[in-house]
């Protein structure tokens, strides 16, 4: 059933307004207003979430084998990746060890324990979470479907700040031009990438490190042993991952801070016993002097310090685990003091035993040309992300010009110029407003659609969560006798994380309240341009005083839901009121009806592809790259579990 549509794209903004406004357009504003009041209702009562001084210590401990795993096993190999070659002069421990204190403090523990970690999306950390609050507090989305309405969730939270401050002044520097906003995504996909780049290795190095330790009391090992017992090792830790985070949690807790205050004895004993001067690494004078005595080994160095802080972007994107408060006692009173004793511990015994810097438990990649398998990583992720977001960004800026106007499809009357068979029609769309194109195509090529049409907005976002009472926006498109509705279902970034069984349930549910609340409030409002149904308490207690108590809960029970219902709007008199259903069975029964007849799900298959004047690597981007990422993503039919004798896939090609 695939048409094939060719239309051409052109650079900068979409521009949703025209200049014609003619009766057509302003009649289309009438019919498809807005969801403002609606998304008003929802806002429930979030309130931060208080933790016991017994909880939060709980939670520190439980962090420990989360999220500083990858940081504790550092010491196993940085100091032998700092002098690959060997130790020349000892004075050279000691700007190593200057140079690792400094690392630890400056970037961990001021830079993210400090400053960071305060910045996180309602606890969730992130490149993510970091770029949902900039789109938040300025309009920098390159894909422009904000709307005022999302503001009103309780998880859009945002800081205010003077006009001359300089956020502000930044924030319209970022807005000003389009350049600016893509080189920012461009940088967030940088960092998200580096991070997967670095996530890949970081438990294969640390795991082959602890094993190469076997070959310091069994040097007959090969090398293809250690090798085989850390891949074991390795399959053994992510086969237990599915158990979640708790558990992992308080598996590998009680471990990691064994860990932590063995490292940090070791450390202890070693400065007492072989060289207590290495405490003066402490001062910064001794970087200084480190570089001073030159030499290209100095700088190249520089790649060993910096593996003393591997893992420690877990810090700030593990914060969804676990409150900010938890992970910054962990690392202030565990995992810094520790590392630092044990850095200092084996800078004291490489100044006794220089000649045993090989044996500093890390085998590494040859970690003098540095780390560029993880760069080159990050650069192939970030090349996917680049093609996904560029065909993702066409297809919406398809839909959004091939949209169709809700006058024309009004105009078509009740029965939309086809036979209304009985059943619900889900419409998937990734607008919020207007027609799909989809619908116009499908309607166009068969001669029936079902009586009741409800258009289904899928809309992600800068959230990581939304509340499920705040999870569904319902309005009315058209006259009553019409049966179309729009609704809009909103997600955050953390939430489509599995099967959704309950999605089709939960949209019907909204939908019955919606009804029925529409219901209520036209037999106790009087007739006006538009009204609201979130009415006062009061109104609703006079309407409970009937005397029948199981009536009463299923009212109250309504009431308490009004929040995830929110307004209702009056299409404008110049559409005709709409007529009382046939038979004098109230919609609520109707829907249901039509529900038992069958739910079909109509969801749209644009196929992105290539002019054929393209150039050879966008060929190759959109017609292979794109196209394959879009064959293994889980389409919105496994997402929310639609069963496939209830899909119907309507197809069409898009020329980029």
């Amino acid at each position: 059933m695939a048409a094939r549509v060719e239309a051409a794209t052109v650079g900068g903004e979409i521009d949703e307004e025209t200049d014609d406004r003619g009766s057509m357009w302003e009649l289309d504003q009438k019919l498809d207003q807005s969801m403002d009041e609606e998304a008003g209702r929802l806002r429930n009562m979030y309130r931060e979430k208080k933790f016991s001084a017994l909880l939060l210590l709980q939670l520190s401990f439980q962090s420990l084998g989360v999220v500083y795993g990858d940081l504790g096993t550092s010491p196993l190999y940085v100091f032998y990746n700092t002098f690959p070659h060997g130790i020349k002069d000892p004075e050279d421990i000691i700007g190593a060890l200057s140079l690792i204190i400094y690392s630890l403090t400056l970037i961990p523990l001021l830079k993210y324990v400090f400053v960071v970690c305060k910045a996180n999306d309602n606890g969730q950390g992130g490149t993510f979470a970091l770029y949902s609050l900039l789109c938040r507090h300025a309009k920098v989305k390159t894909i422009r479907n904000q709307h005022r309405t999302d503001e009103e969730l309780t998880t859009y939270s945002r800081s205010t700040f003077h006009e001359q401050s300089f956020a502000a002044k930044t924030k319209r520097w970022l807005e000003k031009r389009t350049s600016r906003k893509t080189a920012l995504l461009v940088l967030v996909l940088v960092g998200t990438c580096m991070v997967i780049g670095d996530g890949i290795l970081t438990p294969a190095i640390s795991v082959l490190s602890a094993a190469g330790g076997l070959r310091v009391n069994l040097p007959h090992i090969s090398n293809g042993v250690v090798v085989l017992v850390a891949v074991v090792i390795l399959v053994s830790l992510f086969s237990v991952q599915h158990y979640g985070t708790d558990r992992v949690g308080w598996l590998f807790a009680p471990i990691v801070f064994l860990w932590f205050l063995s490292i940090a004895s070791i450390g202890i004993y070693n400065i007492w016993r072989h060289d207590t001067s290495v405490l003066k690494a402490f001062s910064p004078v001794y970087i200084y002097r480190y570089f001073k005595r030159g030499g290209r080994d100095r700088w190249t160095s520089l790649g060993g310090i910096m593996l003393s802080i591997t893992g420690i972007e877990a810090l700030f994107a593990d914060l969804s685990h676990f409150p900010v408060s938890a992970v910054q006692i962990a690392f202030t009173v565990i995992v810094f003091p520790c590392l630092l004793l044990a850095y200092s511990g084996q800078a004291a015994y490489i100044r006794r035993h220089p000649d045993h810097v090989a044996d500093a438990f890390y085998r590494s990649i040859p970690v003098d040309q540095g780390g560029w398998v993880p760069l080159v990583i990050a650069a192939a992720f970030l090349l996917i992300m680049s093609v996904w977001h560029y065909g993702t960004l066409k297809r919406y800026e398809f839909e959004m010009h091939s949209r169709v106007s809700m006058a024309w499809i009004l105009g078509l009357g009740p029965s939309l110029g086809l036979v209304r068979v009985p059943g619900v029609g889900l419409v998937y769309t990734e607008l919020a407003s207007g027609v799909p194109h989809i619908f116009s195509h499908f309607i166009t090529n068969l001669p029936a659609i079902h009586s009741v049409v409800v258009f289904v907005c899928v809309k992600n976002l800068p959230v990581f969560t939304v509340p499920e009472e705040e999870r569904f926006l319902v309005k009315r498109i058209g006259p009553k006798n019409f049966h179309m509705f729009r609704c809009v279902a909103r997600y955050g970034y953390g939430d489509l994380h599995k099967k959704d069984d309950d999605f089709e349930k939960r949209l019907f549910e909204n939908l019955f309240l919606f009804v029925r609340l529409e219901s209520m409030m036209e037999g106790g409002c009087s007739d006006s341009d538009e009204y609201s149904i979130c009415g006062s308490q009061n109104q609703f207690k006079d309407m409970l005083g009937n005397g029948n108590e199981k009536e009463n809960l299923e009212t109250f029970d309504t009431f308490e839901s009004i929040e995830s219902i929110t307004t209702v709007k009056r299409v404008s008199h110049t559409v005709t009121a709409s007529s009382q259903m046939s038979g004098g069975v109230d919609e609520q029964e109707f829907i249901n009806r039509c529900r038992d007849a069958g739910v079909v799900h109509i969801m749209g298959n644009t196929v992105v592809r290539a002019r054929r004047e393209a150039r050879f690597y966008k060929k190759i981007a959109i017609d292979y790259v794109y196209a394959f990422l879009r064959k293994i993503c889980r389409e919105h039919s496994v997402i929310f579990n639609v069963p496939q004798e209830s899909l119907l896939n309507v197809g069409q090609i898009f020329y980029v």
